[in-house]
């Protein structure tokens, strides 16, 4: 990371529209112009958003990974001296989840990101998100920017 720039949480939901307990990352450790490590501690949460009756299924590491996408996207964009245009996830390949429930595992997730490829209007970004060094999901996310919504 050539730009280790720590960022809280309260910081991290500065820059993303997610708000409240949406805003899943914890800090950002460091990053540069391809990549972010983010950390997150939201998963162990009762009261997670996503959480669903059979626990915080492993599925929900997609959506922390989207999370540090959008705040490397800011943190680009503003080390460009703009800011990011808004986007959404439009899909996800590749995902493998290496276990069925996130909300099971003590401590920290570490979520990384690297951008591989995209322009103005559409971003591809690997990821892998892990667990005490060991990954828990990986794959990659398909980001679309500056979509117009619907009237």
């Amino acid at each position: 990371m050539s730009v280790p720039a720590t960022l809280d949480h309260d910081a991290i939901a500065g820059l993303i529209p997610h708000a409240g307990r949406m805003c899943l990352l914890a800090r950002v450790d460091g990053w540069d112009a391809r990549r972010i490590h983010c950390a997150a501690t939201s998963h162990g949460a009762a009261d997670h958003p996503l959480r669903s009756a059979s626990g915080l299924l492993a599925s929900t590491a997609i959506e922390y990974a989207a999370q540090a996408a959008a705040v490397h996207g800011a943190l680009t964009a503003r080390a460009a001296g703009h800011t990011a245009a808004p986007g959404f996830l439009a899909s996800a390949r590749g995902v493998r989840l290496h276990r069925l429930r996130l909300d099971d595992l003590a401590g920290e997730l570490a979520i990384e990101t690297e951008h591989l490829a995209g322009h103005d209007r559409q971003l591809l970004y690997a990821f892998t998100v892990r667990h005490a060094g060991k990954a828990v999901a990986d794959g990659r996310l398909a980001v679309v920017l500056d979509t117009p919504l619907p009237a």
